[in-house]
């Protein structure tokens, strides 16, 4: 039942383009799991779901980044088949 689901959790996804390949890819912003809802599958049917949006519209890929304490995540992210990155360095600029 879709409503009784609605509250369980969510991912926020941004569309980018890589004009190195000239292919859509998604920047993966957001995701969230209630807490009732954690360890019940609900981040990887999110995950699966992204996925699936990012094959419907012909993309390269999927982007995330997260904190390199939150190993939570990163292990979901692993058994979801993501590569981390040790290549690159990530900058930011705060104003």
């Amino acid at each position: 039942d879709e409503e009784k689901n609605a509250g369980m959790g969510f991912v926020q996804l941004f569309p980018a383009f890589s004009s190195v390949s000239m292919k859509r890819l998604w920047i993966l912003n957001d995701l969230y799991v209630h807490g009732d809802y954690r360890k019940q599958g609900v981040g990887e049917a999110l995950m699966k779901r992204a996925k699936e949006l990012a094959v419907e519209s012909n993309a390269k890929g999927l982007s995330l980044e997260t904190h390199n304490l939150n190993v939570t995540a990163q292990r979901l992210y692993d058994k979801s088949g993501y590569i981390k990155d040790t290549e690159f360095y990530r900058y930011f600029l705060k104003l």
